[in-house]
């Protein structure tokens, strides 16, 4: 593959602050692979990343950013597993595979887990260590656009083995962005009874598409919270706002015996009081997944493959890449899209 000199990428300089800017080609080094960007899909973390102009943990500005994509190999260092011309999704990070947590089949806690940005641009440099842990092969006619939904869907994976629901049982989701979205549609596969509650009219209609029974628009006075207690007592709580006045509403609708996991991360310094006569005498257990290991995104890609879950219910729009900085000052305003993909 001809491989050119300079390319386009999208460079976050600080908040609320993205170019599309012209820069050098990365070359892979030795068991690193140069992919060549067929689609990426926006994400709320990358949201948040936006709007606080960084994240601690995993990009620092000026730097390119974006972490879900598939596209085509276009050159590989020495001793790399795959070849020019393979089709390819990576997940946006490595375990190193040594150390206590990973050794305990717990690589999302890793003690050196390593992070990758940079998809928002027409080729992506890939370390040898993601090509060697968590780069995978994207099955024959799956479009990138519907692999590069992997790393998302894995986390929810994730949180679905935590907190183990059960056919039958009766499942509520507070929160219906992407990643509430993909819970219900996994819960429904999984024989759930499925409440969601959200906001935004699109959003709460792919909830009832993808089969949750009940939907809830959120209101500031809570009165969805009164209208879930008078359903059917709730076995498991999903929360995937990330607020921590949610965290306690989701513990405080769970039944007696109930299972919460608590997945939307709060902002950093926050704190939730805990009814703690509840949580004893009500038997009530807490979950707090975050995440993916790399058995998540093998599974996650094998039920978008399967179509147990289908990217294009998700993927709500397409755009150039010179249209992402305006793009996401649009998604703070409106929250219309689900995921909106990008082509380099």
């Amino acid at each position: 593959m001809n491989v050119p000199e300079r390319m386009r990428a999208a460079v976050l300089h600080g908040k609320e602050d993205v170019r599309v800017e012209t820069m050098p080609v990365p070359r892979p080094a030795a068991g690193e692979l140069l992919l060549k960007i067929g689609a990426a899909l926006t994400c709320g973390t990358d949201l948040k990343v936006f709007r606080r102009g960084y994240h601690a943990a995993m990009i620092k500005p000026p730097s390119v950013f974006g972490h879900e994509c598939a596209g085509t190999v276009a050159a590989v260092g020495d001793g790399a597993r795959f070849a020019p011309g393979d089709r390819v999704v990576v997940a946006n990070s490595a375990p190193c595979g040594t150390c206590y947590f990973c050794a305990r089949a717990q690589e999302n806690l890793c003690e050196d887990l390593q992070f990758l940005n940079g998809a928002y641009a027409e080729y992506l440099r890939v370390p040898e260590r993601f090509v060697r842990k968590n780069a995978y092969a994207v099955p024959a006619g799956l479009p990138f656009e519907h692999a590069a939904m992997t790393e998302p869907l894995a986390c929810v994976v994730h949180g679905l083995d935590e907190t183990a629901p059960k056919a039958g049982e009766r499942v509520a989701v507070i929160g219906l962005g992407p990643i509430g979205l993909m819970f219900v549609a996994l819960l429904r596969e999984r024989g759930c009874r499925v409440a969601g509650v959200g906001r935004h009219a699109p959003r709460l209609d792919l909830a009832r598409k993808l089969g949750a029974e009940t939907v809830l628009e959120a209101d500031a006075n809570g009165a969805w919270m009164e209208q879930m207690r008078q359903g059917e007592r709730l076995d498991v709580v999903i929360e995937a706002t990330g607020l921590p006045e949610v965290w306690a509403q989701a513990i405080g609708l769970v039944r007696r015996g109930g299972r919460v996991n608590l997945f939307g991360g709060c902002p950093d310094g926050t704190t939730v009081a805990l009814d703690t006569k509840r949580m004893h005498y009500d038997q009530i257990t807490l979950f707090s997944s975050f995440h993916h290991r790399p058995a998540d995104i093998q599974a996650a890609l094998g039920a978008i493959a399967r179509g147990t879950v289908k990217p294009a219910d998700f993927i709500t729009e397409e755009h150039a890449l010179d249209a992402l900085p305006g793009l996401f000052a649009e998604m703070l305003r409106t929250k219309r899209q689900v995921k909106a993909c990008i082509r380099p």
